[in-house]
């Protein structure tokens, strides 16, 4: 069975760094991997992800070393039974606004006792039946990672409920959806954003639960980090690539000024 080392390293009380992935590309999971991120969220919710796609991601990971967390389109009893058979250690739902929606989750990802997951050792996650029945659904309660996504005022309100939940392992705060809810859509730096969310990180730590966020910038990470945020999401794989090739064409179409610049000047003298 294969370990949970991302679980274990926030369990340790260390911070982790991984970014989202949109592309359905097994090779952005090794070039992460290569970099040395700790994870990488493979996005079936704003990504065109079928599950067969989620697999060979998985599998790479797996290969690679770096852990694979999925994050579903919503908090589907089905989606996330299959998402768990095909070999995902970590799932991140979102839209998580009560204590019932928790609830939901934690049914979803875990077997009885602690939850209702469907059982079949047929599947991926039990390396199709070369895993005993005994190991893999005794122990895969303690190797899942379940991640929450509270990306509203709602669920902010309902913080201290949720938090009683047992079997929760991460609190993710999702700022843009956060700063839709606050009436200030995409200003994710906006003072009710920051404020609610400090708020939060402040509670859920009170309840010794680690708290997942995403940035955009390294200043901002170190600032989350800094509060007390072990998950950090930075950044998406398209928005990367693309922040890369602008900053190059426009290196690349300065210097080609210059040089006509300099070509103009040395003809005219």
């Amino acid at each position: 069975m294969v370990q949970n080392s991302l679980k274990k390293q926030l369990q340790e009380g260390k911070t982790v760094y991984g970014p989202f992935s949109k592309l359905q590309d097994p090779a952005i999971v090794e070039i992460a991997a290569f970099s040395g991120f700790n994870f990488i969220i493979i996005d079936m919710e704003h990504g065109p992800f079928s599950v067969e796609t989620v697999q060979n991601m998985i599998r790479t990971a797996e290969a690679k070393g770096i852990t694979p967390v999925v994050r579903v389109t919503e908090n589907s009893e089905t989606l996330i039974l299959r998402v768990l058979d095909i070999g995902a250690k970590c799932i991140q739902v979102p839209q998580i606004c009560n204590k019932l929606d928790a609830e939901k989750v934690v049914k979803a990802t875990k077997f009885y006792p602690k939850g209702e997951r469907g059982m079949c050792r047929y599947v991926r996650a039990a390396e199709y039946t070369n895993i005993m029945s005994s190991e893999h659904f005794g122990k895969a309660n303690d190797s899942i990672m379940t991640i929450i996504h509270i990306e509203g005022m709602e669920g902010i309100n309902n913080l201290s409920e949720i938090l009683k939940v047992d079997g929760i392992d991460v609190i993710f705060l999702g700022p843009y959806d956060l700063s839709q809810s606050c009436g200030v859509p995409g200003q994710v730096d906006h003072e009710k954003v920051v404020n609610s969310m400090k708020n939060a990180v402040k509670l859920a730590k009170e309840h010794n639960k680690a708290v997942g966020t995403f940035t955009e910038s390294p200043e901002k990470a170190k600032m989350w980090r800094d509060i007390g945020v072990q998950y950090i999401s930075y950044a998406v794989d398209v928005g990367l690539i693309m922040k890369t090739f602008k900053d190059i064409t426009k290196e690349l179409n300065e210097s080609s000024v210059e040089n006509i610049d300099r070509t103009h000047t040395s003809i005219s003298a």
